[in-house]
């Protein structure tokens, strides 16, 4: 039986993804991560491609970097990275996305490894990279850092009941509905580990695929023990408070 129209525009309808880069002076990475998006295999998988730069009110270059490659750019409402995410996550919505891929622009994320989440998403709603099962560069990760994260997922998985292999990873892919389904309101480096609790209460489908990691490009931001200290509290205050006040 030969297909009709109908069936051929669904058929070949392109999928819009959003690509969320949140960032704080970080022109060095965000550059890096922008000449290697796989924008050619992700265009064979379906999609159309648009970039959401989403800036924690940066003082260096960041911006121009943004404009030379010619993605969009958004200065974040408030401060702190889980207030760029959540922010981020609206806007994507506002741009008709199908699906996002949430990555650091920093360089420790391989940007041609989204492919290998977004290919799981026929199975989950959510697919994480997964450091701690993948390929850790030598100088990526601080022994402390190393330890710590191993800690917070074993005792994510404990609290919860519900396996995670990396509660702290900076490189998901989500589901339209996903995102639309999401309850948070975390501001800063806390808020992967509040999604893994709000995807467990909200019974949100998700899996995991090995990554690489790097070392980082600039500065690092995220303070191991302080920031570890808020991750460990937000897991606990979601499993007695599942969703939280916004």
């Amino acid at each position: 039986m030969s297909k009709s129209h109908e069936d051929i525009h669904l058929s070949t309808t392109m999928q819009h993804l959003v690509v969320l880069l949140p960032v704080l002076n970080e022109a060095l990475g965000l550059d890096w991560v922008l000449k290697r998006l796989p924008n050619d295999a992700l265009k064979s998988m379906g999609f159309s491609v648009s970039v959401l730069v989403m800036d924690g009110h940066s003082t260096d270059q960041t911006s121009a970097v943004a404009a030379e490659h010619g993605v969009h750019f958004l200065e974040q409402q408030g401060h702190g990275k889980g207030s760029a995410i959540r922010h981020g996550f609206r806007e994507a919505l506002n741009m008709g996305a199908n699906v996002v891929v949430m990555l650091d622009a920093d360089g420790t994320y391989a940007p041609a490894e989204m492919t290998k989440l977004i290919a799981r998403l026929d199975r989950y709603d959510v697919v994480i990279g997964d450091r701690l099962s993948g390929e850790i560069a030598p100088t990526a990760m601080t022994r402390m850092n190393f330890v710590g994260n191993h800690l917070l997922t074993w005792f994510a998985t404990a609290i919860y009941g519900v396996p995670t292999k990396d509660v702290c990873s900076g490189y998901w892919a989500f589901s339209q509905r996903s995102i639309e389904t999401l309850i948070l309101n975390s501001v800063s480096f806390e808020i992967e580990a509040e999604m893994y609790a709000n995807m467990v209460h909200q019974s949100i489908s998700f899996g995991y695929r090995p990554i690489s990691y790097g070392p980082r490009i600039g500065e690092a931001k995220l303070g191991s023990t302080a920031d570890g200290w808020k991750i460990l509290r937000k897991l606990v205050t979601r499993r007695i408070l599942p969703e939280p006040t916004l």
